[in-house]
């Protein structure tokens, strides 16, 4: 067990993902390097160095400040070519319009490692358990756009129709890619 756990309930778990034995102190925005570390369980500083080479290949413009930091805050951009390089795979649970689909609550999530996102907020859940430094379930309330799967993980719930694949990657040839799945693909 890592230092900085400490078991507080079934649904939640206080866990800094190593953070504290990699020599940080304080508090900081960490919760991609944090969430991405506990589910992969590879070593915080590791996942700290890999957050900050991907977002050396980010863009800057109008609407963003700056590039992605993993100690501030990380762009989906940078998320998405980290977990991609790590082989985790991306399934989306919120298209747009759909409304929200899936909490953040055990019973709606597929057992096993997950990084899911949440508004604002990327957390580890491992079998069905919030691994973070602080509950942010909202009591089971909150919407998850989506999680990312270790890449043997069987593929458990997907909007996509089932079928075969089409040019678009959805079920349906004519129906262009929400912006969910063009981002995360």
């Amino acid at each position: 067990m890592r230092e900085g756990r400490v078991h507080v309930g079934r649904h939640f778990q206080v866990d800094d993902g190593g953070r504290l034995a990699a020599g940080y102190k304080g508090k900081a925005g960490d919760c991609v390097v944090r969430a991405i570390a506990i589910a992969t369980e590879k070593p915080y500083q590791q996942i700290y160095d890999l957050v900050n080479s991907a977002a050396a290949y980010e863009r800057t413009g109008k609407r963003k400040r700056g590039k992605s930091d993993a100690r501030t805050g990380v762009y989906k951009t940078s998320i998405k070519r980290v977990m991609k390089s790590l082989g985790w795979v991306w399934t989306p649970t919120m298209q747009i319009g759909s409304g929200c689909t899936v909490h953040l609550r055990a019973d709606e999530l597929p057992t096993g490692r997950l990084v899911v996102s949440v508004s604002k907020h990327l957390t580890a859940v491992i079998d069905g358990v919030i691994h973070d430094t602080h509950d942010c379930s909202r009591r089971g309330t909150r919407c998850v756009y989506g999680y990312w799967q270790p890449p043997d993980v069987r593929r458990v719930r997907s909007l996509a129709p089932k079928g075969p694949p089409s040019r678009n990657g959805s079920g349906d040839p004519h129906r262009p890619k929400s912006f969910l799945e063009w981002l995360f693909g």
